[in-house]
């Protein structure tokens, strides 16, 4: 028989854990599935310093060990297993777990977030976190002052380019075709930049540095010819897939797999289904701004069961 519960939140990390501690104060007794990457993408960030409250930084799973053990404070119940199937038909709505656990909920949280994507070299692996970063916003000001690549033609690629060069002297730009994906008014903030170099039709080969990045081996791909280039940061900026496959078939996303929630709310199209965090937001993806949809997720999740009659 299926386990009923008034709220449950699909994904840690800052959204998850932060709906789960305004839901658990609440009284609703959620249940957290924390999916694949329990924690989310701060579990593979080293150094956390623009999170408010934490004055002298924080270790990003530190810090998702204590929003975990804040959530848990208030009655959250943390299940370490990942939802595979889902069905809004409703009122109720059900979802399935990997562990083969069959769950009917009155209200859904979704905090699935968003996975960097990668390039798949052993050296990027290697040197994670110890050069290799795919958020200039997060770790930029690590590298104040030295020599950076950023890897990407696109949009974000451009944004975390012309960021960086605020912050460092030589900025190198790994282009893979002859042109910038990019809209042509990133694409021109790029070109008119004086300490960006752009690198057109080049991919990398290997990321350099046995203990930390100290460069990358580099490939031009018409004339076939390698070279060098030293950094002490690589950063790859080739897009995020956000984790939403599971709702294609019941939620509004855009083109690249992101939630549409209604604006201005947590709110998805369907009653009692409510969306946070990266899984819904390609712009900022920030710790702090997940957490601070995560809040609203709980809040409209609350208003939803009250005015429903079932708290």
């Amino acid at each position: 028989m299926a386990e009923h519960h008034k709220c449950v939140i699909i994904g840690s990390g800052p959204a998850g854990y932060t709906a789960a501690i305004y839901a658990a104060r609440a009284d609703l007794k959620p249940i957290i599935y924390t999916g694949q990457e329990p924690g989310g993408q701060l579990m593979i960030t080293n150094d956390v310093e623009n999170y408010p409250g934490y004055p002298d930084g924080i270790r990003g799973p530190q810090m998702m060990e204590d929003f975990q053990k804040q959530a848990e404070r208030f009655g959250t119940e943390i299940r370490y297993d990942m939802i595979e199937k889902v069905d809004f038909t409703g009122p109720v709505h059900k979802i399935w777990s990997a562990g083969g656990e069959e769950i009917h909920a009155d209200s859904i949280i979704i905090s699935t977030g968003a996975s960097a994507k990668w390039l798949g070299l052993e050296s990027e692996t290697r040197l994670m976190n110890e050069g290799v970063s795919a958020c200039a916003v997060c770790d930029g000001f690590f590298f104040k002052g030295q020599k950076v690549i950023v890897v990407g033609g696109g949009d974000t690629a451009a944004e975390e380019a012309t960021y960086l060069a605020k912050l460092c002297p030589e900025v190198h730009m790994l282009v893979r075709r002859d042109e910038m994906r990019a809209s042509k008014i990133m694409a021109d903030r790029v070109m008119k930049t004086e300490n960006i170099t752009v690198h057109w039709n080049t991919e990398t080969v290997e990321v350099l540095g046995e203990k930390s990045v100290t460069g990358a081996k580099v490939r031009n791909r018409v004339s076939g010819e390698e070279s060098t280039i030293e950094a002490t940061g690589f950063f790859v900026a080739i897009g995020h897939k956000p984790n939403t496959g599971i709702f294609k078939d019941w939620l509004d996303m855009d083109e690249t797999g992101y939630l549409l929630p209604i604006p201005g709310t947590a709110k998805t199209k369907i009653s009692g289904v409510f969306v946070s965090g990266d899984a819904a937001d390609k712009t900022y993806r920030q710790a702090v701004t997940a957490a601070g949809t995560g809040c609203m997720a709980a809040l409209d999740a609350e208003r939803y069961l009250t005015e429903e009659g079932i708290i």
